[in-house]
Formats: structure tokens, C-alpha cells, sequence
């Protein structure tokens, strides 16, 4: 295996990490204090926190550990001999896909479509609602998916340092 996987491998180890707590923190009582406020205060403290998290520290965590991810799978297809290149295949393939690709098609096209709408507007209540549901499932399955490749690129990492 390469003598890039340990420094590549720690790197996206930590990122997924990092990007699966902050959706955990969103599954585990973000989401759920923002149910149980009045719509219109939720939806606009949703909006915020969608135009906020636009920043230079978590995008450089989230698409840094994509980019990340597409390295160690590379590293782990061209030494897909050694024991440990199928965690680190397998945990890229569980952030890219479960991760990245989910938030891509399922959380961001939800968080445009209520940007679209007035916190006020009593239409919007029926949005919330929808967006509420939705878009918690889909947090769930990246929060899952960023923690598991986590565990794969850990386990990866120890099998790599015992070869």
C-alpha cells in the first residue's frame, strides 16, 4: 500500500468524523428544537443556519474529505492487494455516496426549496412540514454514512499499520 494511505487516510478519518458529529447534532436535537417552535420562527432559523453553514470551515470539511475520499479510494484501488484496501475502498464509497452524494440530491435541493419561500407565508407551513420529514431522513442516512466511513478508514488505518 502507498506511504501516502497513513497521512491520506488520517486526514479523511478526521473528516468524516467531523462532518458525521455535526449531522449527528442536527439528528439528535437541532432538527428537533426547530419542530418545536412555531413554523414561522423554524423555518427562518433553518433559512439562517442554510445560508450560514456556506463558510470557509465547513465546506473545506465536507468537500475536503470528498476529495479526500477520492484519493484514498485511488491508493486503495492501486494496492488493492493489501488487507486493508477494501475499508479504505469501502468507507470512501460510504462518504462519497452516503455523505456527499445524498446532502448533493437530497438535503440541498430541500434547503432551495424552502429558501423560496417567505418564513411567513402560511403556505409555508405545509413546506416545513415536508422539509422537516425529508429532510431529517436524509440527515440520518448521511450522519450513519459519515460515521461508518470513519470506522472503515479507522480500521483500514490498523490493518495497514499490522501488515
Amino acid at each position: 500500500m502507498s506511504p501516502l494511505i497513513p497521512i491520506v487516510g488520517t486526514a479523511a478519518l478526521l473528516g468524516s468524523a467531523l462532518v458525521g458529529g455535526v449531522f449527528f447534532a442536527f439528528s439528535s436535537f437541532v432538527m428537533k428544537a426547530l419542530a418545536k417552535i412555531p413554523s414561522a420562527e423554524g423555518i427562518a432559523a433553518m433559512q439562517s443556519i442554510n445560508v450560514v453553514v456556506i463558510n470557509p470551515a465547513f465546506l473545506g470539511a465536507f468537500m475536503g474529505t470528498a476529495v479526500l475520499s477520492l484519493g484514498v479510494s485511488g491508493l486503495a484501488l492501486t494496492g488493492w492487494g493489501h488487507p486493508s484496501a477494501w475499508c479504505f475502498l469501502a468507507g470512501a464509497v460510504f462518504y462519497l455516496v452516503g455523505t456527499f452524494l445524498v446532502t448533493m440530491l437530497g438535503n440541498v435541493p430541500l434547503n432551495n426549496q424552502l429558501a423560496a419561500v417567505p418564513a411567513t407565508d402560511p403556505a409555508a407551513i405545509k413546506i416545513w412540514e415536508h422539509y422537516l420529514d425529508r429532510w431529517t431522513m436524509w440527515n440520518h442516512l448521511r450522519t450513519a454514512s459519515a460515521m461508518l466511513a470513519a470506522l472503515l478508514f479507522s480500521l483500514g488505518l490498523f490493518q495497514n499499520a499490522g501488515a
